[in-house]
């Protein structure tokens, strides 16, 4: 699981300017509209808005913003209807990737998604083509300084965690669990006062492709012009950067 958390680590390395919490807000807004107009306005009885709500809340997000968004998703108050969507294509030296957009205009998203791909020197595929490629996953970081392995393992897996990987290169504990199963083992983990040091359903990797200086500049530059799009929520992709380049692409 190396490569999934080395974006992660690149991108906790870049200065987050007002700008950029400002669009953090409008992606996680999106999230619990849509959220909260598929499964309802209660976060009890809707894992996925409960999820959206908790990420407001890590970024500050204040109350208002997070009531608003929700009666704008239950038809409460009056608001911008969003569609989701998840693109598939290739970036630099044939890495599989999947956009996750969530969007109010797919004829004006769609080309300015294509756009970014192809100056980076990837492309747009059909669907399909590299989801098979992916696992939707609940992926749950512990930072190894904060809790013993045998600790965070004892607990994860009691609480129906699939796998808890120790890479001996990576920081943290990697914890894998069914998306179904995502909330209890964070709610366990929690009450055991394990600290978390983030926590998402995804899409996982089943493989990696290795990338060399020159692809992963590519590569983190792709990622930066998507993930700065107002309409891309996530972006999932089977890269691998060997620490030693991910240090020089991450100044």
């Amino acid at each position: 699981m190396a490569g999934h958390s080395k974006w992660a680590q690149i991108k906790h390395k870049k200065a987050h300017t007002d700008a950029k919490r400002g669009k953090i807000f409008t992606k996680i807004v999106k999230e619990i509209s849509i959220a909260a107009r598929i499964g309802g306005g209660d976060p009890d009885g809707n894992p996925r808005l409960r999820t959206a709500i908790e990420k407001a809340k890590e970024v500050n997000m204040p109350h208002d913003n997070i009531k608003r968004a929700v009666m704008k998703g239950t038809g409460e108050l009056p608001g911008v209807s969003y569609e989701e969507f998840m693109y598939e294509g290739y970036g630099p030296s044939g890495v599989a990737m999947m956009i996750e957009v969530m969007t109010d205009n797919k004829n004006r998203t769609v080309p300015e998604i294509r756009h970014i791909m192809t100056k980076s020197g990837g492309g747009l595929g059909e669907t399909g083509c590299v989801s098979w490629m992916f696992d939707k996953k609940g992926y749950i970081l512990v930072s190894k300084s904060k809790a013993s392995e045998d600790s965070v393992m004892s607990v994860a897996l009691d609480a129906g965690a699939e796998d808890m990987k120790n890479e001996a290169q990576e920081a943290n504990y990697e914890i894998i669990t069914a998306p179904e199963d995502f909330n209890s083992v964070k709610a366990t983990l929690e009450k055991a006062n394990i600290p978390i040091e983030s926590a998402e359903i995804t899409m996982l990797p089943k493989n990696y492709v290795v990338l060399d200086e020159k692809a992963a500049e590519q590569m983190v530059r792709l990622m930066d012009a998507l993930e700065d799009h107002d309409d891309v929520q996530n972006v999932y992709a089977n890269f691998d950067i060997p620490d030693e380049v991910a240090e020089k692409v991450g100044r």
